[in-house]
């Protein structure tokens, strides 16, 4: 099969690969319909993610259509329609129980696909821990559709969550790409008093006022002056940081009120620094870390409803031989990119 491939820092490749089996009970074989290019497929490419394996299939967000089962596999069947987590997660360690599965125990727990572990950019993909890491996608619900919702639409469900969002509240997120318009459209789940996005790209600007006409949206350079603006006590009462960039951190604990909370969704590059003697008397908190992938079903469920729709996000769409071509788009952010999408 066709499966583009990790080799080294700086470097992916197309290659063939064997077809891959089943090692567990817990096992499935998807047959990928759809995946889709991730800004963490960059982290990678660039070295900055440690423990990614050299020779691994790339991709962590795909959906697609079980072709086997392993015995343990109580929960489906051949010819389901699943959305893949980006995460794998055994159910029963200590974290799993309590809903932090991004941090699971097991050698394959946590973000092992396409990091660790062959991923879903390819015509197959082995999921450890199917019976955790699949989720049925309803029948009105295209593989468009329930692209995102294993990871990156998981991440802005995750993230509006643990903001803890009230009526009364100032919302500001940082950056306007995938996954900050997946935080978005989550956090507009919670009706907020005011909803505003801060993002420097002119196209991904021109996307929000388009799309969200009740959402404010400014530029990096005003927005400190501009959120001071728009809330009523010094700030914003939440920060989602989505964007990933020393700016952007620095913004995001500028930008926030005396006593708010800080959400650091992004993946970085490099180390961020807290100045806490500047910082000191704004009593903030801040919530850190990897998505916990643990509502799946709920998303899909939203999106039944029609209360979510992250369709739009896909601007381009390129045939998996071409995956070169999706790459340098996505990473150069060239022709109004928000997300590329793969198809075998």
């Amino acid at each position: 099969m066709l499966a583009y491939v990790y080799k080294r820092p700086g470097q992916f490749a197309l290659e063939e690969k064997p077809l891959p089996e089943l090692q567990s009970e817990r096992d499935a074989i998807v047959r990928v319909t759809l995946a889709s290019v991730c800004t963490s497929d960059l982290h990678i490419k660039h070295g900055s993610v440690p423990r990614a394996v050299p020779g691994v299939t790339v991709g962590h967000e795909m959906v697609g259509v079980v072709e086997k089962t392993g015995n343990g596999i109580k929960n489906l069947r051949t010819g389901d329609r699943v959305a893949v987590n980006v995460e794998t997660f055994c159910g029963s360690c200590f974290f799993c129980k309590n809903g932090f599965v991004n941090n699971c125990t097991d050698p394959n727990g946590g973000w092992a696909l396409g990091c660790r572990i062959d991923g879903g950019q390819a015509e197959y993909v082995r999921v450890p821990y199917a019976d955790t890491g699949l989720t049925k996608i309803p029948d009105s619900v295209t593989d468009l559709q329930a692209l995102f919702v294993g990871d990156i639409l998981a991440t802005g469900f995750w993230a509006a969550r643990i903001a803890e969002i009230g009526r009364d509240d100032t919302v500001l997120i940082i950056g306007a790409g995938p996954t900050g318009i997946c935080a978005l459209q989550c956090v507009l789940l919670r009706a907020p008093k005011r909803v505003i996005v801060c993002e420097k790209d002119e196209a991904r600007l021109r996307f929000v006022r388009e799309h969200y006409p009740n959402v404010l949206a400014e530029r990096p350079e005003n927005i400190e002056a501009f959120a001071l603006a728009h809330s009523e006590h010094g700030g914003a009462d939440r920060v989602i940081e989505a964007a990933g960039t020393e700016e952007t951190f620095r913004l995001a604990w500028r930008c926030a009120r005396p006593n708010a909370i800080v959400t650091i969704v992004a993946l970085y590059d490099r180390p961020q620094v807290l100045p806490l003697p500047d910082m000191y008397g704004k009593n903030l908190t801040f919530k850190t870390g990897g998505v916990d992938g643990c509502n799946c079903a709920e998303i899909l469920r939203l999106i039944s409803e029609g209360k979510l729709d992250t369709a739009p996000l896909v601007t381009h769409t390129f045939a998996l031989k071409d995956a070169d071509a999706a790459y340098e788009l996505f990473e150069n952010r060239r022709g109004g990119v928000i997300k590329v999408a793969l198809r075998p």
